[in-house]
């Protein structure tokens, strides 16, 4: 038996009980818990997609609260990482969803584990590093994903299935250079669009996940609140000469084109990663530099505020370094007081 709540979408022909079945027998994985985040991890848990994985780097801030909808003023105030207090919230929301919450940076060294047994794979990440890592493990594992993606108000999405359509690369073939694209750091960001883009990007994964892929939008939905503009785009074909799906060179999933720090979208600020296998005792971290400046700890984190640098630290050696942009100064504020 379907369970009742699920009953006004069972109404629908499209999906029907059979079609509730399989969404309740399915895994989903977001990767990234900002606005889109958010928004899809709320629609796949409410519709009743079986097993719900939320993976976010992140903690959340007063500036998110605008768009990213699960979250509220306790969690800015608490330094509530991003994927727990979704994971928190949604839980409420169904409690016959098997929700995870990993607060965990997704890279190389990580993505294989993270992203096991994934039936679908939606992008709300903020970097192309990231997405074309996502690329090359969906690919290499022909695992299906959603790339989307938004800023100030238009954004867009289309459906990747590894082997019948065309890949990220063959639509994106080259990182974009560092600055050259508008971002929510510069052009900032509206929560509608977050919203649609967000939706389209789960109506997608829903029509994977309930096993009727010949429904998939073959095309790019680009889409703009505020001029009133929606379009879809023509792909182009899938080339046989695409690095990743035409010749098989996984060069993001192995670590190729890895880099040990990340600029964070809407944030000046700077992620530095530590090596592999890094794991730090925050108490004893937060003891050494209370000297230094303010500090905050709770389970998750720790926060220390010296030298006009927000320094945000996790147990396993990761840090964000809030107060500039630049990598080598973000590195060297992590060397001198973290020092792993």
């Amino acid at each position: 038996m379907v369970p009742a709540r699920y009953s006004r979408q069972v109404l629908f022909d499209g999906l029907a009980a059979r079609g509730q079945r399989a969404l309740i027998d399915a895994t989903a994985v977001v990767v990234g818990c900002g606005g889109l985040g958010c928004m899809q991890a709320t629609l796949l848990v409410r519709a009743g997609v079986g097993r719900v994985r939320i993976i976010d780097r992140d903690l959340v801030e007063e500036s998110n609260l605008q768009r990213q909808v699960l979250f509220d003023e306790v969690d800015a105030r608490e330094l509530r990482p991003k994927a727990a207090a979704a994971a928190e919230r949604l839980r409420s929301a169904n409690s016959l969803v098997d929700i995870e919450g990993l607060v965990e940076d997704l890279n190389s060294v990580s993505v294989g584990r993270l992203l096991e047994g994934a039936d679908v794979i939606i992008d709300a990440t903020d970097n192309f590093d990231t997405r074309y890592l996502l690329n090359d493990y969906a690919v290499a594992t022909g695992t299906p994903w959603v790339y989307g993606a938004c800023v100030s108000s238009y954004g867009a999405a289309f459906a990747i299935l590894p082997g019948e359509t065309p890949c990220l690369r063959c639509v994106f073939p080259h990182v974009p250079p560092s600055g050259a694209a508008a971002s929510c750091d510069t052009a900032g960001v509206l929560g509608p669009i977050v919203g649609v883009v967000a939706s389209l990007q789960v109506a997608e994964a829903l029509k994977l996940l309930s096993g009727q892929p010949q429904m998939v939008n073959r095309r790019m939905a680009v889409v703009d609140v505020w001029t009133n503009e929606l379009e879809t785009v023509e792909l182009p074909a899938r080339h046989p000469r695409c690095p990743c799906c035409g010749q098989g060179d996984f060069e993001f999933l192995s670590g190729g084109r890895a880099s040990e720090t990340t600029s964070l979208c809407g944030r000046n600020a700077v992620q530095v990663r530590a090596r592999p296998g890094t794991s730090l005792d925050l108490e004893t971290l937060a003891a050494r530099l209370a000297p230094l400046g303010s500090v905050e700890r709770n389970r998750f984190l720790l926060r220390a505020s010296i030298d006009h640098y927000a320094l945000t630290v996790f147990p396993d050696g990761r840090a964000i370094v809030a107060g500039t942009d630049d990598p080598a100064i973000a590195e060297s504020v992590y060397a001198r007081y973290v020092g792993t």
